[in-house]
Order: structure tokens, then C-alpha cells, then sequence
């Protein structure tokens, strides 16, 4: 019997200068923020979509974009986010993932590897859900396992009435988990939202 695999969904934005990273645009301007990203993600699909630990899949935003392939691996399957929020685009991506673990991961997590994701999928081997801890109150990555309760059934349930892009995203997240299910969390990173936090992930390299 084929034993079910792991998928690792990269979830980004089209790398488009003045529709990436808004906030961070309002700080250093709209052609730094886009450099950061598009630089910060093309590297994230270098080092983890290529590991055979996993499949990989590019949940991708807009849906112009998804069979633009200049921006994208060839090698790589790529789907809509949809439309929504990022909690109903989130929902979405795992939704269309097969049957099977899956680890959802943003575009912006400049210290991000293949050990975290490698962690996390070990997490949800004894766990149900898995958390990245952002250090500004989000969360850089989240895991289901999809063994009790579906994946695409948890993520709508997760993913609502969350206070999106403040420091509540992951208390207001972690509240909507059932009291049943178990819950583990990783180390916390930095992700990159604003001025100074771009200067502290340069200072890091």
C-alpha cells in the first residue's frame, strides 16, 4: 500500500512592485518591499520545494498569475488561493491539497528552512494542528494533520473571526481550537512586515 504523503503548501503573492507587503512599502517604499519579496521567496522555493520529505504546492495569488510561469517552477504544482481573506484563502489552500499532512507557510519568513518544515511535519505526527509563532502575535506556519477531523473542515473552523495582521492573529486562532484536539508549537521567528524589522533580518545575515 502507498503510504500517504506529506505536502507542503507555499502560499505567496504574485511578486508585482506596489502588491506585495504593504506595510513594509509604507517604511522603505514600494520597490524595496517588492525586492524583499520576491528575493525572500524565490529563495524559500530553492530550499524546501525540492525536498523529497514532501510535495510541494504554490497556492498562489492572484489567479492571473497562476500559469504565468516566470515567476513560478515549471516543476511545481500552482493553484488559486481563491478569494476572501487570508483565513478563507488559507482555508482554501488546504482544501485542495490531497488526502494527507499538510504544512501551509507564507513567503515572508526570511530565517524559514527545510528544518523547520521537516519539525513540523514530525510534530504532526502525535499532534493534530502545528504553529510557527510569529514574535509580533501571528504565526509563520501552520500545520493539520487530517487524521480526525478533515483538513479542509479544521481550516474553516481555525480560521475564522481572526483579527488578520495584528498582534491577536494567533491567540484569536488558537481559540477556535477544539478542546479535544491536540496542539503543538514550534520556535518563534521574525517575519518581515515593517522598516525595522527588514534592518534586523539584514543584520542576521
Amino acid at each position: 500500500m502507498k503510504s500517504v504523503r506529506n505536502h507542503l503548501i507555499l502560499f505567496l503573492r504574485a511578486p508585482q512592485i506596489g502588491a506585495v507587503k504593504g506595510r513594509l512599502a509604507d517604511g522603505v517604499g514600494a520597490y524595496a518591499a517588492w525586492r524583499f519579496y520576491r528575493q525572500t521567496s524565490a529563495r524559500l522555493i530553492t530550499k524546501v520545494a525540492g525536498d523529497h520529505r514532501w510535495s510541494s504546492h504554490l497556492a498562489v495569488t492572484s489567479a492571473t498569475f497562476v500559469t504565468r510561469s516566470r515567476f513560478w517552477p515549471d516543476c511545481i504544482r500552482r493553484f488559486d488561493q481563491g478569494q476572501g481573506d487570508i483565513g478563507q484563502r488559507m482555508a482554501a489552500s488546504f482544501a485542495a491539497t490531497p488526502l494527507g499532512a499538510a504544512v501551509l507557510v507564507g513567503g515572508d519568513i526570511p530565517d524559514l528552512g527545510r528544518d523547520h518544515i521537516a519539525s513540523a511535519f514530525q510534530a504532526l505526527r502525535q499532534s493534530e494542528i502545528v504553529f510557527g509563532p510569529a514574535s509580533d502575535g501571528g504565526f509563520w506556519l501552520v500545520g493539520l494533520s487530517g487524521r480526525r477531523i478533515p483538513k479542509e473542515v479544521m481550516a474553516r473552523r481555525l480560521f475564522r473571526d481572526v483579527r488578520w495582521s495584528g498582534p491577536q492573529a494567533l491567540e484569536d486562532t488558537a481559540r477556535n481550537i477544539p478542546a479535544h484536539v491536540q496542539v503543538r508549537y514550534l520556535e518563534t521567528l521574525d517575519d518581515v512586515d515593517h522598516a525595522a524589522d527588514l534592518e534586523a533580518a539584514r543584520g542576521r545575515e
